[in-house]
């Protein structure tokens, strides 16, 4: 007999001297009849969603998202049905509700759910699309100097397995003073008759700078045109720290890998991340995981490869949190309620309020560009002659919880969500100076 059907007809048989299975779907149901519906740009009725501590101002929520009440719900429903009935509740879903968790996420960030992989985090999503990559020795791998280190080490690791290179470009050298012609007139200069990939980071968590990524994907589609097809560069984006802020649809930017952790500014559940892939992206991207989805049945012998949506072919299996992946959907709905417009202005509106008050306090320098097009939800600055731990320090015993950035260069950061308010900043920039 096959596993699929050995296991499914023993969990029903089993899950039958338990528990009725509609009961048990109803426990572990994502349709909650007493569900929050928010309403447009309703940050105040949003912020009671959660129950963070009010005894703090919250500046680093982007770190690991607080859980707001409907996807903790979600969270606690489908972790009662697994400790109800484990066996029954899996088999009763793993073989369709990747997908459904993907259209979810298509239709906030755009795109064709077949395309979207689920994955554990922005880290787990960079390893699996880098050490998937195609490449021969020879091959260069062209990122920037202001990568995280899972972009950095990923890369790294893919080199010394297949033979190809990674080189760094520095984009700019003071941030304050960026602009999108100095961004992509140096990644294009940068470019070599061997370049194959090339990787950026949205948004710079060490400096507070958003790149242009569609300024940087209409010049790789140029320098593309004249070269031949089996040359072309992949242009893949690290976007966590732009998602769940900026208002876009991920398919049109022009690149062809687009990761994301879903547990910062998206408010996902804890442990969470998608990836995004073009067409042309996942045809040069091997597995690296086998996958749980119906790549399963093509093992088995039930279907073949082109039946299987990508997404799910490049989604890890085995076992995970099941009840934090699947309450993804309704992180996706809350911000779709809140409205993805709205919650672009509120947070550029926010941290363009912190910035402007930086600049009025003495000792201050401000690192993060000012203008919208440039930057996103962080904020960074040095404060007079202060190591950046130090401030972070001193100003939790003011009450606000800030962070510094963990790079080489580390910054003082600030990073204004949408659980912050007008007050809260005023206040933070009182007890700043005060420091």
């Amino acid at each position: 007999m096959q596993r699929r059907e050995f296991l499914t007809k023993s969990s029903l048989v089993l899950g039958s001297s338990l528990l009725p299975l509609p009961a048990l779907l109803q426990a572990g149901s994502t349709q909650n009849a007493a569900e929050i519906q928010l309403k447009a740009g309703d940050w105040t009725s949003l912020r009671k969603q959660f129950v963070l501590s009010y005894d703090y101002i919250h500046l680093a929520t982007f770190l690991l998202a607080s859980h707001p009440k409907p996807v903790a719900d979600a969270i606690a429903r489908h972790r009662h049905a697994f400790d109800v009935n484990p066996s029954d509740y899996w088999h009763e879903h793993f073989m369709t509700i990747d997908a459904d968790i993907a259209a979810a996420a298509a239709r906030y960030m755009g795109g064709k759910a077949e395309n979207i992989a689920l994955t554990d985090s922005t880290t787990m999503g960079l390893a699996l699309v880098y050490s998937g990559l195609q490449l021969r020795p020879g091959d260069e791998i062209l990122q920037t100097v202001h990568d995280h280190y899972s972009t950095d080490l990923s890369l790294q690791l893919r080199a010394e397995r297949t033979g190809a290179k990674v080189r760094q470009v520095a984009l700019y050298d003071n941030p304050a003073q960026v602009s999108v012609d100095q961004v992509v007139s140096r990644l294009k200069a940068a470019i070599s008759a061997a370049t194959r990939v090339v990787a950026v980071t949205w948004v710079h968590s060490s400096t507070g700078v958003k790149l242009p990524v569609h300024a940087i994907a209409a010049m790789l589609a140029d320098v593309n045109q004249q070269r031949n097809e089996a040359d072309h560069i992949l242009f893949c984006v690290d976007g966590v720290h732009g998602f769940g802020i900026e208002d876009i649809d991920v398919s049109t930017i022009g690149c062809d890998f687009f990761i994301a952790g879903t547990h910062k500014w998206i408010f996902g559940p804890r442990g969470t991340g998608v990836v995004w892939g073009s067409d042309r992206g996942w045809s040069r991207c091997k597995a690296v995981i086998p996958s749980f989805s119906r790549s399963y049945d093509v093992w088995l012998g039930g279907s073949t490869q082109d039946q299987v949506p990508m997404g799910e072919h490049m989604t890890p299996g085995g076992f995970h949190s099941f009840e934090h992946r699947w309450a993804l959907p309704e992180a996706f709905e809350l911000h779709l309620q809140l409205g993805k417009a709205n919650v672009q202005q509120r947070i550029h509106q926010l941290n363009t309020l912190t910035k402007q008050g930086l600049q009025q306090i003495k000792g201050v320098t401000l690192h993060t560009p000012m203008a919208a097009e440039l930057s996103s939800g962080l904020v960074c600055f040095d404060y007079k002659t202060m190591a950046p731990d130090d401030v972070v320090k001193a100003m939790h015993g003011k009450g606000i919880i800030m962070s510094s950035t963990p790079y080489r260069q580390s910054y003082a950061r600030f990073a204004p969500s949408l659980i912050n308010n007008e007050q809260e900043i005023e206040q933070t920039l009182a007890a700043l100076r005060t420091v």
